[in-house]
């Protein structure tokens, strides 16, 4: 056997551990935001319950890895160094795949990464050897891929979406017409029978259908389960039902116990479907290599892997102790929920998408048809539902959970069912699909998607989905590119070179992880959320620190990208634009969330209340004005545009002298709160708006034909913007004192 054949062995298995921590990263802690989102256990809780059902879900996995071995190609139709090469071209197509899209910060999925990049270095073996051999044909290509199977998985992709959101939808509605946001009452009275029906499903779909080829349950059982199984599962549910009754007597909270047991199933569910997509491809390699060994022939055709894969549990179980440890050491985990924990938020929050006018449209045809649901619907029934579906007051719930448990029940039963059995028919569903759809179709039907969110939360959904479909044209691309490549080249430069490719973007995506965490938590440590405070001094105390801050990082930014705009530093001006944006979107959030700050200011803070409302506003505008600074600057140097002249950077550098001063002095008094030198402030701002006008009347007295005009615009730009800022900061701090003044009126 030839030692290059090795190395791609080695290859390969480096590769799949680079896939396994990238991909559970991004993906697998969508079966955990169930649980997360409705704050039902510790954050470690659950990765301890998750984890375990990682373990079990691993040895679940072998039915699947016939997916990477001859679920897209016919195996017996390639010979084993082209079985190699479109093992090896594939993975390092999808690990530049996941590089590429953590960068973008776009979705992805795992299982459409797994099967169009099978599909598309499929595509190029076959191609490449109908290009060397015309006698061949094109019409051959049908020998080589398997389209009918592909066209199988792509279809279960795609349809799953449809139908977990469907099943989403129905549930949930089922589910909150029966126990109401109210549901402490009905769960006593119904509790035990309905969560006996979650787990019931559960056990039943996530255990005797996902375990059922794993050889950890009896055959005879197995056959006796299949031969009655409506007798079995009521059985199972009246047992259940029981257990969780006599829980109950025991004033055990039974939500949580099947939503951690939804957790342990849907990670379970995970784990038999998707560990393929990570260790499917390099364990396919290796059994070739075995082959191809055993027969002592390089040039053998693989119709061996056409046969059913036989589990090698060893390493199942190494590959799911990585998905485990690298779930408890991913930074990023959190991060990736939170699109969606907003989208599906039950809370009233900063939305993270723009609206659409495909949103706005599909909002106005709901509005439309709710119009004839009012119109034909008796009064009495809308009003029975609507009361149903009437949410909870602030301060009646957990406002740090994203929904309650009810819903967090309907979306791992959903999910943890659907997967398995998908999982049973060997069907290599997306876990980042079905998960996400059934939490958007539960949202949606538990009227999370109201009037004033639902086209920011349409938009959110579709941008989405159009990352999943960009995934499947990006995966099926490269995964075909790099292995033009590995033919084309030849095995000795070709293997290395892409597999330096390979490395170099492991590593440059885990730096750009770590970079993009410490800058996360460097913003998190900034960041004071006054939302989130409690007592009228904690708003007041949060208030004040946060307005220093960002009045602190408008000076420093301001200084900068005049003296970078001075040195034409096109990299320090970049640097200044993102951070500019950073302070803007900061101000935005608080912006956003002034109603929850206000209700929790007492009714007899109404003047605080409201000379709060106008710090915000003035923050608001202060950093809308450092943006027009900083971009212009950015536009300016980046296109390469005539630097200022020396006349107008010596105006500037007398205009950022008065800034300093004036947001310095400004700081001081916040910080102090002593405000008795507030006339002081105007003073200084009328001296400084002298300085602009001068410098106006001086750029207008230098202006000639040898002037540059973009130049001179960015120039005027920069003062009058620089005029608006201090401006509304001087606003800001009057509003401020008065905030302080009126604090206990």
């Amino acid at each position: 056997m030839s030692p290059i054949f090795t190395f791609i062995v080695v290859v390969l298995g480096l590769l799949a551990i680079a896939n396994i921590i990238v991909g559970v990263a991004n993906d697998a802690i969508n079966f955990m935001n169930a649980a997360w989102g409705s704050r039902v256990a510790r954050y470690r809780t659950i990765l301890i319950v998750a984890s375990a059902g990682i373990l079990i879900g691993t040895l679940t996995s072998n039915g699947m890895m016939e997916v990477a071995r001859s679920g897209v190609f016919y195996p017996e139709n390639f010979t084993f160094p082209e079985v190699m090469t479109l093992f090896l071209g594939m993975m390092l197509g999808n690990v530049i795949l996941f590089n590429i899209f953590n960068t973008l910060g776009l979705p992805t999925s795992t299982t459409v990464s797994m099967v169009f990049g099978l599909l598309g270095a499929a595509l190029a073996v076959a191609g490449y050897k109908i290009y060397i051999s015309p006698e061949i044909g094109i019409n051959s290509l049908s020998h080589y891929v398997n389209s009918g199977k592909a066209m199988v998985i792509i279809s279960g992709i795609l349809s799953s979406v449809v139908i977990a959101f469907a099943t989403g939808i129905t549930l949930m509605y089922i589910s909150r017409i029966i126990f109401s946001f109210r549901y402490a009452k009905m769960i006593k009275r119904l509790g035990a029978l309905w969560c006996g029906i979650s787990v019931t499903g559960i056990i039943y779909f996530a255990l005797f259908k996902g375990l059922n080829n794993s050889g950890l349950i009896p055959d005879d059982f197995n056959t006796f389960v299949h031969n009655h199984t409506f007798i079995f599962l009521c059985l199972l549910w009246l047992a259940v039902s029981l257990v969780l009754w006599l829980l109950q007597l025991l004033r055990v909270n039974i939500m949580k116990v099947t939503i951690l047991s939804g957790t342990f199933a849907l990670a379970l569910a995970f784990a038999g479907n998707d560990l393929v997509n990570f260790i499917g491809v390099p364990i396919a390699g290796y059994d070739s290599y075995q082959i191809a060994r055993a027969a002592g022939d390089e040039t053998i055709y693989m119709t061996a892997l056409a046969q059913p894969a036989t589990a090698n549990f060893t390493l199942l179980i190494v590959a799911g102790i990585i998905m485990v440890v690298t779930l408890f050491l991913s930074k990023e985990a959190r991060h990736v929920a939170q699109t969606e924990l907003s989208l599906s938020s039950q809370n009233e929050e900063q939305e993270r998408f723009n609206s659409t006018l495909i949103s706005r449209g599909l909002v106005r045809m709901a509005l439309i048809m709710n119009k004839w649901y009012t119109h034909y619907v008796p009064h009495r029934l809308q009003q029975a539902i609507d009361k149903r579906f009437e949410p909870l007051p602030p301060e009646e719930r957990n406002t740090e959970a994203s929904f309650d448990l009810i819903r967090a029940i309907v979306n791992l039963t959903s999910s943890a069912v659907l997967i398995s059995i998908a999982t049973s028919l060997k069907l290599p569903l997306s876990t980042t699909y079905v998960v996400f759809m059934v939490s958007m179709g539960s949202s949606l039907a538990d009227r999370a998607w109201g009037r004033e969110s639902a086209v920011y939360r349409i938009t959110g959904v579709m941008t989405v989905i159009s990352g999943w479909f960009i995934t499947a044209f990006v995966a099926l691309l490269i995964s075909s590119i790099f292995t033009l490549i590995l033919l084309i080249g030849g095995w000795g430069l070709a293997v290395i070179l892409a597999s330096g490719v390979g490395i170099y973007s492991v590593v440059r995506s885990f730096t750009f992880r770590q970079k993009q965490s410490k800058k996360a938590k460097a913003r998190q440590e900034k960041k004071l959320t006054i939302s989130k405070t409690d007592t009228t001094e904690d708003i007041l105390y949060n208030c004040i620190e946060e307005v220093c801050r960002t009045m602190e990082e408008i000076s420093r930014i301001y200084n900068r990208t005049l003296v970078a705009v001075f040195k034409e530093n096109r990299k320090v001006l970049r640097e200044m634009v993102t951070e500019s944006n950073a302070l803007y979107k900061e101000a935005h959030t608080r912006k956003y969330e002034v109603i929850n700050t206000l209700r929790k200011l007492k009714k007899n803070h109404i003047n605080s209340g409201h000379f709060y409302v106008q710090v915000v506003d003035y923050l608001s505008e202060v950093t809308k004005a450092l943006i027009h600074i900083t971009r212009p600057a950015f536009d300016h140097i980046d296109n390469n545009h005539t630097g200022l002249t020396k006349e107008q950077v010596a105006d500037l550098m007398r205009v950022n002298d008065g800034v300093d001063e004036i947001f310095t002095h400004i700081n001081e008094m916040m910080r102090s709160k002593d405000f008795t030198d507030l006339d002081k402030v105007l003073e200084m701002r009328d001296r400084l708006f002298d300085t602009i006008v001068a410098a106006i009347k001086s750029q207008l007295r230098r202006m000639d034909e040898k002037s540059s005009t973009k130049a001179c615009l960015l120039y005027l730009s920069i003062l009058n913007e620089t005029k608006s800022m201090v401006l509304q900061a001087r606003n800001l701090l009057k509003a401020q004192s008065y905030f302080l003044k009126n604090k206990d009126e």
